[in-house]
């Protein structure tokens, strides 16, 4: 904070006894002498430069009677020692700093003392300086730089991790997840699909590449499927119907027999339609029979 002193420096009231008046402390006859009048007590000016007289904080000798004296927060001065702790400017009639240490300092050298300090090179930032400020800290600008390359962020968006500082493409390169399909970093949106990270628009059907990101999939040997091109390149065909089985919708249950495979609402004795799921069941030529009806074909 800088203050500034009001009017002249402090001088103690001196004059010159008439009548008889003794020194309080020494006793002497004080009749056409001078003296100081210190808390309603005389003093002659030899007892007072002794006794009464306050030390200077620089010099640390007596600030005498005849001395001008500068005070500030119960500490005391020679005019002619109140000086800049730095540069030495007298600053009897000048604004100063008084810093938590003790010293006094005009108001150029009090910025650069006590001005915000580059968390990188610790020299103080200077007002008015090109700097950059983030979260009460403060950098010069050439020393705001990316942890990992080392190349000044300037105007570009940073990251952090713990009190470490990231141009994007590093922070993506060494944090952010990677896509399972192009292995590149995920920086923004992405799914996950078993366990693993995508970029949506990697998450795509392995036949004719339409995204599947909210749509219905299946997967078969770690590729995924858009249902149409499941039905039409993947999947089995049902024994019975000889429709696709997917494994969607109604009837997702599957009987499979010596490479053969039906839809479970397929497996049925071709004669009654009796449902032969978890049944003994006979097959003749392509068709299958309950173990009665095998018995009358």
């Amino acid at each position: 904070m800088a203050y500034r002193h009001s009017g002249a420096p402090r001088s103690y009231l001196t004059s010159t006894m008439t009548d008889r008046f003794d020194c309080y402390y020494c006793r002497d006859n004080l009749h056409g002498k001078k003296y100081v009048k210190k808390d309603e007590k005389h003093v002659c000016t030899k007892c007072f430069d002794k006794l009464c007289a306050n030390t200077c904080a620089e010099c640390r000798r007596p600030i005498g009677a005849d001395a001008k004296e500068l005070h500030h927060k119960n500490r005391h001065w020679h005019e002619d020692c109140f000086r800049c702790a730095k540069c030495y400017k007298p600053l009897a009639s000048e604004p100063f700093n008084a810093r938590d240490d003790g010293k006094i300092m005009c108001g150029k050298c009090g910025s650069r003392e006590d001005g915000n300090r580059c968390q990188a090179c610790y020299k103080v930032v200077l007002p008015g300086s090109q700097n950059v400020e983030y979260k009460n800290k403060m950098w010069h600008e050439e020393c705001f730089t990316c942890f990992e390359c080392k190349k000044p962020i300037g105007t570009q968006s940073f990251l952090t991790k713990g009190d470490d500082i990231y141009c994007a493409p590093c922070h993506d390169k060494k944090f952010a997840k990677k896509c399972f399909h192009c292995k590149q970093p995920i920086t923004s949106g992405g799914i996950s699909y078993q366990e693993q990270p995508w970029h949506s628009e990697c998450f795509v059907c392995h036949t004719c590449h339409k995204a599947l990101a909210g749509a219905r999939f299946t997967s078969h040997e770690n590729n995924v499927y858009c249902v149409d091109c499941f039905k039409t390149d993947v999947a089995k065909k049902c024994h019975g119907c000889k429709n696709p089985i997917t494994g969607f919708g109604h009837g997702t249950n599957v009987v499979n027999y010596e490479g053969l495979s039906w839809h479970e609402y397929c497996f049925n004795c071709k004669k009654c339609c009796l449902s032969l799921a978890n049944k003994r069941f006979v097959i003749t030529g392509d068709h299958i029979y309950c173990p009665d009806c095998a018995k009358k074909v």
